[in-house]
């Protein structure tokens, strides 16, 4: 089945650029041109991914996503004209799944835009008979997608999820961002060690937020484990 993207920049040219690109690809296209316009259409029909300009008059692309991620998990590829390291770590932080500085290549862009689906909407198996794991009173249910503390549910993004059910798998393991990047960027695609440790900053709120207080361990000069749980 078709994938809906919902394309939202207020540049018109570009607009037509990704819209030619992923029609191309076999996708069906909704355009926005600013961020109040995005959510109308967003609320108006359900959409598989949403490439999203961060440069926008009034109402930009963070905040979009911040109003998005009140009540979806959809997955966010965003859009800049500048290659400002905040704007990666902060767009990341607030839910995004990726991030593309302009000017890109539509092919490089429907290639990152493939991963991503292949990513959030590929059936997980689950990896033990159960197909949950447990860590103290955190707890994976793995065909579920599902994240709980203490019975409280915790909401991540796809790639958060994956970084974390990584952890779970082995919790006495040191993992170095190398391997989190691998196990959670599908297809060799790289990100940066900022933006590895952005992902785990985001993990530990969210757990934080629940009463889960620092279970994802700092191994300086090696990378990340779980810490004891009770």
């Amino acid at each position: 089945m078709s994938k809906h993207i919902l394309i939202v920049d207020d540049d018109a040219h570009i607009r037509e650029v990704i819209n030619f690109a992923l029609e191309k690809a076999g996708m069906i296209v909704t355009l926005a041109e600013d961020g109040r316009q995005a959510l109308q259409q967003f609320n108006a029909a359900a959409v598989d991914l949403i490439v999203l300009d961060i440069n926008m008059p009034e109402f930009d692309g963070l905040e979009v996503c911040r109003e998005i991620r009140k009540t979806s998990e959809v997955p966010i590829l965003f859009l800049s004209s500048r290659d400002d390291e905040i704007d990666r770590i902060l767009g990341l932080e607030i839910g995004g799944d990726d991030y593309v500085t302009k000017p890109f290549s539509p092919r490089e862009l429907v290639a990152r835009i493939n991963v991503i689906l292949k990513r959030t909407h590929a059936p997980l198996k689950p990896i033990i008979e159960t197909g949950s794991l447990r860590h103290g009173k955190l707890l994976i249910q793995v065909e579920q997608h599902l994240i709980s503390w203490d019975d409280q549910l915790i909401n991540l993004t796809a790639t958060e999820f994956a970084m974390l059910l990584l952890m779970m798998r082995q919790p006495n393991r040191v993992f170095s961002r190398d391997t989190i990047m691998n196990s959670a960027y599908a297809n060799h695609v790289y990100v940066s060690d900022r933006t590895i440790d952005s992902h785990i900053r985001h993990i530990r709120q969210k757990l934080n937020d629940a009463g889960c207080e620092a279970v994802i361990e700092t191994v300086h000069g090696v990378g990340y484990k779980l810490a004891s749980c009770q």
